[in-house]
């Protein structure tokens, strides 16, 4: 169950969260953007070796602390490892003041109208008592906007939240996340389409089903204001969805209200060839550049 410190931090504090859940698709891609070559694996056990050696780094590091970053995202097996000799959600929370999250898909079916909604996870319930049991506080799920398909983005949102009781059922909080793509050539649409439909499912809420939305970077500025304002909806965060640094950073402090939750601009620039000063310092400028860009 949700533990009211945890809870009071995510809703009030200054801060962004952390994404540190790329998972088996997406490992090859983040480990080659940190410098290791798919060469210098072989076989799963040691690529996910190296990007757990990858994500210790960065959460053992000094400039990696609940000052600045409310929560991280955790894959699966990330939080069934340790750092620091105990489980690796447990570690965020008593040593670094960082509330821990859960990613619980499975990932995205084959596109579909327009979409890519989440694959079945029938294991998710067995999943949710395990993330209990490490006192992780919420989950994060996601699905695929890719065009301005009615049908499509309200299959994607209902999804969303149908799984999402299932998760505040269990004491969790859930990060809901359709991302629209950045890419999309009807992006300002779909997000359109996006929004009312969200609005629909959280105006359907009752009084303590707590959720947060995590969404890309809208064309319209403020466009999430009614989202942010909602009376259910704890934080609403932004994805970097494949913008620079920079393009996140500068898109995001014109969204008032929204703060960050990135994965690839969080890590861009760090390497696993760098010394851990220059390490600790590359990171500590990611981490206050996107703290800056989620204050506004």
């Amino acid at each position: 169950m949700s533990d009211p410190k945890q809870l009071e931090k995510i809703r009030t504090q200054d801060g962004f969260i952390a994404a540190l859940d790329q998972s088996g698709g997406s490992t090859p891609k983040a480990l080659k953007l940190y410098g290791v070559d798919e060469s210098e694996y072989s076989g799963d056990a040691q690529m996910f070796d190296m990007v757990h050696a990858m994500r210790t780094r960065i959460i053992t590091s000094p400039s990696f602390g609940g000052d600045r970053i409310l929560g991280a995202i955790l894959f699966e097996m990330t939080m069934d490892r340790e750092v620091g000799g105990m489980g690796t959600a447990e570690f965020l929370w008593r040593e670094k003041n960082v509330v821990p999250f859960l990613k619980v898909d499975k990932g995205l079916t084959d596109e579909c109208d327009g979409v890519q909604v989440m694959k079945p996870m029938p294991e998710l319930d067995a999943l949710l008592d395990r993330a209990n049991s490490h006192g992780v506080f919420g989950t994060k799920m996601r699905s695929v906007i890719k065009l301005a398909s009615a049908g499509g983005v309200k299959a994607v949102v209902d999804q969303q939240f149908e799984v999402g009781k299932q998760i505040i059922g269990k004491g969790l909080v859930p990060i809901i996340e359709p991302e629209v793509d950045i890419n999309s050539p009807q992006k300002a649409e779909a997000e359109g389409q996006l929004k009312s439909n969200l609005m629909s499912q959280l105006d359907a809420l009752g009084d303590g089903q707590n959720v947060m939305l995590k969404l890309t970077l809208p064309e319209q500025d403020g466009f999430y204001k009614d989202c942010i304002d909602h009376g259910n909806v704890l934080r609403v965060v932004a994805l970097s969805g494949g913008y620079s640094r920079d393009e996140a950073n500068s898109r995001l402090s014109r969204n008032h209200g929204m703060i960050a939750s990135f994965s690839r601009a969080l890590s861009e620039g760090l390497s696993a060839k760098q010394s851990e000063a220059d390490f600790d310092a590359m990171l500590d400028s990611s981490i206050q550049s996107i703290l800056d860009a989620s204050k506004t």
